[in-house]
């Protein structure tokens, strides 16, 4: 197997999308730095902290692809951090002199800690879309499947009737609300980090907080309250925002892994020759997609933990958990990629099968609305008398197997207050989906409503 399956280029594919991988590079992470840097040194200029012909020369030779990357690779494997062998390349492109001003008043953790949050609001960019087209996704299958009934299940077993649609609604929820913390994380994340060695901006004298302020204006990036460099709880809630995300798309997976079951056989996944097949039979066709999905879901969480371990650091400076968001960041944005990708797939063509969800509700010859017949009764017997005459009927359907319905018009008490035609609409699962299509509706509403739709 692979040291890494995100960068496998056989696996790869299947846990991360290129678009985020390609974020995620090393290219794109030394492009980021030395963004980072120019804008520095133009914001520095602006405020004349350096001389203005200077901040000009360093913008202008600011070319990544000047990086030499064996050597930025072979330096900070000595040094630990890539910013000081970037930074002495850099020095050397400006004429005139003028790359002494490079990286001037900053420290490591300022540079890279601001490339991160610029990788972060691109890869959130993704994100945010994916999650927008799975809606969407949803949207659909709310809408078509509102009055679809099938069987409503709790504890693996038979419950009550609910309607596809009301299943697909809970789902599409749970997703919009992701998309809101999405949009309410950002401004906590996407601030600038430029404080200096020990966060206070010492080495800029009187101008540090103008040049911060100029940084994060060339960069469009918010100012922070206060520094940050120890204080992780940005990067935190966003792998927990990205760790909720697979969750929850882990959970659909999950249901229609259930669901694609030979004996169910209620959805299935889109069908392309050979996906999901197998090497020895022929007949299977395997949830692919959603298996992507439920694994995602726990590895991302595995992440987050390592997150909230790199929250626990020390004084003013880390002296180690710094290091593991290295990993752990790009990781869990490549990890929720391949899960919204792999979600897309699944549920934009997604197979319903009403035929097959019918079959299931009347597997067990009406049973399954027992409530429904109670509910019925109670009016014309009592609660407690309908409760304990359609458990009984209950408990002798299944052991003779007979027809819930016959069993019920067998039973004198029952038959007595109630005739058969009225029974039998209150055996029907499709007659007792309460007010799940309603609910369906209601939430399509609103969410067109807010829309502006």
């Amino acid at each position: 197997m692979p040291a890494l399956v995100i960068q496998s280029r056989i696996f790869g594919e299947m846990f991360g999308s290129d678009a985020m991988r390609a974020l995620f590079s090393d290219a794109a992470m030394v492009a980021r730095y030395v963004e980072v840097e120019a804008a520095l040194a133009k914001a520095e200029a602006r405020v004349g902290v350096i001389p203005e012909e200077a901040g000009a020369a360093i913008a202008e030779t600011a070319d990544p692809s000047r990086i030499d990357m064996a050597l930025l690779g072979e330096r900070t494997e000595i040094v630990g951090v890539p910013i000081t062998p970037l930074v002495a390349q850099m020095s050397k492109w400006a004429p005139d002199g003028h790359g002494k001003w490079v990286h001037y008043g900053a420290t490591t953790q300022d540079i890279m800690d601001t490339a991160d949050v610029l990788q972060i609001r691109d890869a959130l960019n993704l994100v945010s879309e994916d999650l927008d087209g799975v809606a969407e996704a949803l949207v659909a299958l709310a809408r078509d499947h509102a009055e679809t009934p099938m069987a409503g299940r709790t504890h693996m077993q038979h419950a009550l009737p609910i309607s596809f649609g009301y299943k697909a609604a809970t789902w599409l929820a749970a997703i919009d609300r992701h998309r809101a913390r999405l949009k309410e994380l950002r401004p906590r994340v996407e601030v600038v980090s430029f404080s200096g060695a020990a966060g206070t901006l010492a080495s800029l004298g009187e101008e540090g907080l103008a040049v911060q302020a100029a940084l994060a204006r060339e960069l469009d990036l918010g100012i922070p309250d206060i520094t940050w460099h120890t204080a992780r709880d940005g990067f935190a809630e966003t792998t927990g925002l990205l760790a909720m995300i697979c969750g929850t798309l882990g959970k659909i997976g999950t249901d229609i892994i259930l669901m694609m079951q030979s004996e169910i056989g209620e959805v299935l996944e889109p069908y392309l020759p050979g996906r999901g097949g197998s090497s020895t039979m022929p007949q299977k066709r395997n949830p692919l997609g959603a298996e992507i999905m439920q694994t995602s879901a726990r590895l991302l969480r595995e992440q987050h933990g390592a997150m909230l371990d790199a929250m626990v650091q020390d004084h003013e400076r880390a002296s180690g958990p710094w290091a593991i968001e290295w990993h752990t960041l790009p990781t869990a944005f490549i990890l929720a990629s391949g899960s919204l990708r792999a979600s897309l797939e699944v549920l934009g063509g997604l197979e319903v099968y009403p035929d097959a969800m019918r079959r299931t509700l009347d597997g067990t010859g009406g049973l399954i609305v027992s409530e429904a017949v109670m509910m019925g009764l109670a009016p014309l017997l009592g609660r407690q008398e309908a409760h304990h005459l359609v458990a009984d009927c209950c408990r002798a359907a299944i052991e003779t197997g007979r027809p819930f319905l016959d069993v019920l018009c067998d039973e004198p008490t029952i038959s007595g207050a109630m005739d058969r035609e009225d029974l039998a609409k209150l055996v029907d699962p499709a007659n007792y989906l309460g007010s799940a299509p309603e609910m369906v509706a209601r939430l399509l509403a609103t969410r067109s409503h807010e829309d502006g739709e």
